[in-house]
């Protein structure tokens, strides 16, 4: 158990921590801090929070662990603001959907006060707001923890075993080789879900009334937040460029297939599709 923990900036995934911290007692005291009055006193009645902070410094004053919830592109301004009211040795994490620069930057603000050291857990929803937060939302989900090779080992022992508290499974990567895998894991299939809803949005709007389970699945992540997706796409646009190079690659290669009708071409592609997809480890 962790003696006090700060959550900034808690949406879904900064929620979901603090109640899955006190249902799993992986945090003595949790402090929230919002940005946003109102959701400041809406959090106030929750049962797992201990406190809610008017001001970051003051959230994190006692905090041995910081969780920075906030988009992507916000992250490391506020680690810049709460860096002086650190505790010393204090722990500085984060939920980002992006590592390289967040955990390059996050390092050199906190230096002398505490030790920053990026995470990203793979437990999203196209779902926004702490009210759609749950306790097992990490269980059996990846969490990334991605140390700089300058970062102490205890430290990044310490964020490893606050997630694996949280029922989380943990994979150790450096942020840049993190930066790769996201970009075709995550960030690919949500550019692709969101190009295909506008491609179809220009065809007759009256065909959306027929979709069926194929398109509501291959689609369901279109529902995201473009505001947010805009950001992560910012901060990582150079590996998600090459993600995409390489699915046009592939597209073109079924396009060529098609229109040459080289049905054995066509069916390979598509076996190979079914084996990676069959491949999956199952849904917790």
């Amino acid at each position: 158990m962790i003696d006090s923990i700060a959550i900034l900036a808690p949406g879904l995934l900064g929620g979901s921590v603090a109640m899955a911290a006190r249902h799993y007692g992986a945090a003595g005291r949790i402090t929230l801090w919002a940005r946003r009055p109102e959701v400041r006193l809406k959090l106030r009645g929750q049962p797992w929070c201990d406190a809610v902070a008017d001001l970051p410094e003051d959230a994190v004053r006692d905090a041995s662990l910081v969780i920075v919830c906030s988009p992507v592109d916000q992250i490391i301004p506020l680690v810049r603001q709460i860096a002086p009211a650190l505790k010393s040795g204090a722990i500085v994490t984060d939920v980002g959907s992006v590592k390289g620069e967040i955990c390059r930057q996050g390092a050199a603000s906190v230096v002398g006060k505490g030790i920053f050291i990026g995470s990203h857990p793979m437990a999203g929803s196209e779902k926004t707001g702490w009210e759609h937060g749950r306790a097992n939302l990490f269980a059996g989900r990846t969490t990334f923890v991605t140390p700089l090779p300058e970062t102490d080992p205890r430290a990044a022992e310490q964020v490893a075993a606050f997630w694996t508290a949280l029922e989380s499974e943990v994979a150790s990567v450096a942020p840049d080789v993190h930066d790769e895998i996201v970009a075709n894991i995550s960030h690919l299939p949500q550019v692709i879900a969101s190009c295909l809803c506008a491609t179809l949005a220009k065809r007759n709007i009256g065909w959306r009334n027929f979709a069926g389970g194929g398109l509501r699945d291959t689609t369901r992540i279109a529902g995201s937040d473009p505001k947010l997706w805009k950001t992560i796409l910012e901060q990582n646009r150079d590996e998600v460029l090459r993600a995409l190079r390489a699915y046009q690659d592939e597209l073109h290669g079924m396009e060529r297939a098609l229109a040459n009708c080289d049905w054995f071409e066509v069916q390979a592609i598509m076996e190979r599709g079914r084996a990676y997809r069959e491949q999956f480890r199952p849904i917790p």
